[in-house]
């Protein structure tokens, strides 16, 4: 069976617009060594229980912790505050919509400050390579919140 998948729509408002833009650059090397130094206690710390089960279950999961990582770097500097008392590392998850694309879950803290900075939305894009990792992020404000 062929699912027909809804178009996103990212119809901007006139003047409307991107808010914040971050971006992120890691090599998988460090996050894997962070993670053979420190185990569950840097897992718990960085990542959701969500991120960790995704990423602990793929065959090579340090590329996917990079990942998330360079992603969450890359929101926070969108939001223009690093990770910190107004947004935690846990505050953001990153899971997959029906496209397999990468989203981002919110807690209510990372909510509340994407309100404060008038944004409706983050789009992310993240990849990676045999030995680094990136993600872009985008805060903006449009007529589809939900992706």
């Amino acid at each position: 069976m062929v699912r027909i998948l809804r178009p996103v729509n990212l119809q901007l408002p006139p003047g409307g617009i991107l808010i914040g833009l971050g971006t992120d650059l890691i090599e998988i090397a460090r996050v894997q060594g962070v993670r053979q130094r420190q185990g569950e206690r840097f897992l718990h710390r960085v990542f959701t229980e969500e991120e960790r089960t995704y990423c602990l279950g793929m065959k090579y999961p340090d590329k996917h912790l990079a990942a998330r990582f360079a992603a969450k770097e890359a929101i926070s500097k969108a939001f223009s505050t690093g990770i910190g008392a107004e947004l935690g590392w846990t505050s953001m998850s990153v899971h997959h919509g029906e496209r397999h694309e990468p989203l981002v879950r919110l807690d209510e803290k990372g909510l509340a400050l994407l309100r404060h900075v008038g944004g409706t939305r983050i789009l992310l894009s993240i990849a990676h390579g045999d030995t680094m990792a990136m993600a872009v992020a985008a805060i903006i404000r449009c007529d589809d919140p939900e992706p």
